[in-house]
């Protein structure tokens, strides 16, 4: 089936490699960490909304992140719980449901350097600007600024796909645990040279935007706590911006090693680990980051349980 012309539309997937001793661990610890995602990001969102004193800029884009999570966990992670709880020839996927899936999975990660990088402005107008802060910042310029992320990398994300869609197959193995865009190419033997041109320019245009704008904006940051005479308020903003470059560390380490190992089928195991901690690992993360690590938040939090235990 691999040499010859596929027409059909069922697809098989590589499994994870977890040996028949581990894989109940394996999936309940995938379970636990899907449940904690799926609570901790929705719960926040629900907090956000029915708190009028967090419905703010900043916590307007933590729902941004939040809502993201969710979408690149859930379009991963069942599949993982999945295939660790089947046999090899049941281990299939639909053509379509498959490309749904890498139009999913690369719009999580696209929509989390944009959203990203208008977390940092923000943080950047918040240390920096203090007084221009809350004209420029405004609840509208969110919801402008994230229908502009969003919609930005559903356009690249769409020629991405579509241009891999478009081609024929000949192949009906994916050689990875879930569908992305290299998967999708990979399918066919016609010429994939516009394919790869687009990946490329579409990686350096979104990962050259998000590295660009974060590093200026953290550097510029650090400058002004470094020279400020307010040590406590500058220590509290270094601690901050320094946890969340350290999710964003982590969000462009896997996310390049994702895409360059899809080159080297020798290092597949190592790609599997990269695309976990990208889309399983980063959800968790950002939730206790970016979230509960949030004294407002917490100290919400606290005040709903006080009235639930009350009541």
């Amino acid at each position: 089936m691999e040499n010859g012309t596929f027409v059909g539309d069922i697809l098989i997937l590589e499994r994870l490699n977890v040996t028949s001793q581990s894989f109940i661990p394996a999936f309940i610890l995938l379970l636990l960490i899907y449940i904690f995602i799926l609570v901790s990001n929705i719960g926040l969102v629900v907090l956000i909304f029915r708190s009028k004193s967090l419905q703010q800029p900043m916590y307007l884009l933590v729902c941004n992140m939040s809502i993201n999570d969710v979408l690149g966990a859930t379009v991963i992670v069942p599949h993982f719980l999945r295939d660790l709880l089947i046999s090899d020839s049941e281990r299939y996927i639909h053509y379509i449901d498959c490309a749904v899936q890498a139009f999913c999975v690369h719009l999580h990660m696209g929509a989390s350097h944009t959203v990203l990088m208008i977390m940092a402005f923000d943080r950047y107008m918040a240390i920096c600007n203090p007084l221009r802060y809350a004209a420029v910042m405004t609840n509208k310029m969110v919801v402008l600024l994230s229908a502009a992320a969003w919609g930005t990398i559903f356009m690249l994300v769409a020629i991405l796909v579509g241009l891999s869609i478009r081609l024929s197959r000949c192949r009906s193995v994916i050689f990875n645990p879930f569908c992305d865009n290299a998967s999708l190419f990979k399918l066919s033997c016609e010429s994939i040279l516009i394919n790869n041109i687009y990946g490329l320019s579409y990686t350096a245009v979104v990962l050259g935007s998000s590295l660009g704008s974060v590093t200026l904006t953290y550097l510029r940051i650090a400058m002004v706590c470094l020279s400020s005479k307010n040590k406590a308020l500058n220590s509290k903003a270094l601690q901050t911006c320094s946890t969340h470059l350290v999710v964003y560390v982590i969000l462009v380490v896997s996310g390049l090693l994702s895409i360059i190992l899809h080159r080297f089928p020798l290092l597949a195991d190592l790609r599997k680990a990269a695309s976990v901690v990208g889309h399983v690992v980063l959800p968790a993360l950002n939730a206790v980051i970016y979230g509960m690590q949030n004294k407002e938040v917490r100290q919400r939090i606290k005040t709903l349980f006080h009235n639930n235990k009350v009541t």
